[in-house]
């Protein structure tokens, strides 16, 4: 009924009812923002992705590893997009917004123009994760196969690449450990070369993220 009688006044006074009921549910939006959270392996770590969407403002806040990227406190168009960076490698990001059926919308995240699925499928052709402990500190070693890059807990490694009999080794150092990634070739078209990380003369297995 206050809808039908503020439409008759002043359009001021329609824009202060909209504020009004606005601001009487924006503290109900503050429990129920949270809308999507995404996990992506990069090189240098894994990153966590929140995404608020306030479907009565139609406010966006972006999360990257719990720091603010992104804060749009008014948008009048709910459907749309969000570009930011994530990694020290400032990876390419974007949530697309998209409505489903009346209310509902669905949240969808692109890395490097790929939907997360098919970059992590890629990504899995083009690194190698390793995940060990050693004197009580956990680590995560990724070596990026096109470049030979080799990182550990978020840090690119110095390397040392040297020629073997049977293919090649890239040596490095973990605090005071010696480690080397073997590269052989499987001798088998589809499975290509073979990488296998040595740390201390011992063999660690491959991690699945």
């Amino acid at each position: 009924l206050k809808a039908v009688l503020v439409t008759m006044a002043s359009r001021e006074e329609i824009t202060v009812y909209e504020d009004e009921v606005r601001s009487r549910y924006s503290h109900l939006e503050k429990m129920t923002d949270l809308v999507a959270v995404w996990e992506v392996a990069l090189s240098d770590g894994i990153h966590k992705i929140e995404f608020e969407h306030g479907t009565t403002s139609g406010k966006r806040v972006v999360y990257v590893d719990g720091k603010e990227e992104i804060r749009k406190e008014w948008m009048f168009k709910l459907v749309g997009k969000e570009t930011f960076t994530v990694g020290v490698a400032k990876t390419k990001a974007t949530i697309n917004i998209d409505a489903v059926s009346g209310f509902a919308y669905e949240y969808t995240l692109e890395i490097n123009g790929k939907s997360l699925k098919k970059y992590m499928e890629n990504r899995s052709k083009t690194t190698n994760t390793w995940v060990l402990s050693l004197g009580g500190t956990d680590y995560r070693i990724v070596l990026e196969k096109d470049t030979m890059d080799v990182w550990c807990n978020g840090k690119k490694l110095e390397t040392a690449g040297e020629f073997v009999e049977d293919g090649t080794e890239t040596h490095f150092s973990v605090g005071d450990h010696s480690c080397y990634i073997k590269a052989v070739s499987s001798g088998k078209r589809k499975e290509g070369i073979i990488h296998t990380l040595i740390v201390d003369d011992t063999e660690i297995p491959e991690a699945l993220e």
